[in-house]
């Protein structure tokens, strides 16, 4: 059974950062690619970010570029999300899945960005 906890939300001040982890168990971790999803309130479920299962390719979407970084640890089941020079636009729930499987994901972590 796939599970996915995400954690590391929580309030960032304009320009700050946070860095977001995705546990994953139930399923072994280095055969998937993974990624990260956001939904901001009043919208859809948008991907933000996606890596390959031996961490070498990655996905941003244009208007992280530059902002986010993604990365994982196979050896610790773990998928990480940095965020850097956040700004309200960014406040969203963040949720991590196995490839882009949304059936997979978690509860999810709050970001608020706000000062």
């Amino acid at each position: 059974q796939v599970q996915l906890v995400e954690s590391g939300g929580g309030l960032a001040h304009p320009g700050g950062s946070l860095r977001l982890s995705c546990a994953a168990s139930g399923f072994t971790f280095s055969n998937y690619a993974m990624s990260w999803a956001r939904q901001a309130p009043g919208k859809g479920l948008e991907w933000v970010s996606g890596i390959y299962s031996d961490g070498r390719n990655t996905y941003y979407a244009d208007h992280v570029k530059g902002r986010f970084t993604i990365s994982r640890d196979n050896a610790k089941n773990t998928l990480y999300l940095q965020m850097n020079s956040l700004n309200p636009e960014y406040t969203a729930l963040y949720y991590c899945a196995r490839d882009f499987e949304e059936a997979t994901m978690g509860q999810g972590t709050q970001v608020t960005v706000s000062s």
